[in-house]
């Protein structure tokens, strides 16, 4: 194939998002967290954030993309930078699944109790 044509094959096709990275597994990453974490004190730029991290600015970029991908942070631009922070329907939606998972933790841990006390009665 040409490459030409290859170009005009690609261009000519939609962008189309075929995933979504899984917050989860986006915070799973050490560096990545730490990142978030400073991003969910206060708004920043790739610049301080590398600055604030043992890792280079475009290593930081890249943990930046994935953590957009995974709907956890949004930026906007801010002359020829672009500044940072933590999406705050991201982390809701997060602390939505926490909140289920608990309280299926507790609903479990309730039924087991009360077997145990009809056990012993």
């Amino acid at each position: 194939m040409c490459p030409g044509r290859a170009t005009r094959v690609s261009v000519d096709l939609r962008s189309v998002v075929a995933y979504q990275a899984d917050p989860w597994a986006a915070l799973g990453d050490p560096t990545r967290r730490a990142v978030f974490e400073r991003l969910a004190e206060r708004p920043r730029a790739v610049g301080e954030l590398a600055a604030e991290l043992p890792v280079s600015r475009p290593a930081v970029s890249q943990h930046l993309r994935i953590l957009k991908d995974a709907g956890l942070v949004i930026d906007r631009p801010a002359g020829n930078r672009r500044i940072y922070h933590a999406d705050p329907e991201g982390v809701a939606a997060l602390r939505s699944q926490l909140d289920r998972f608990w309280g299926q933790a507790l609903a479990t841990f309730k039924e087991v109790v009360e077997q145990d006390n009809e056990e012993v009665a």
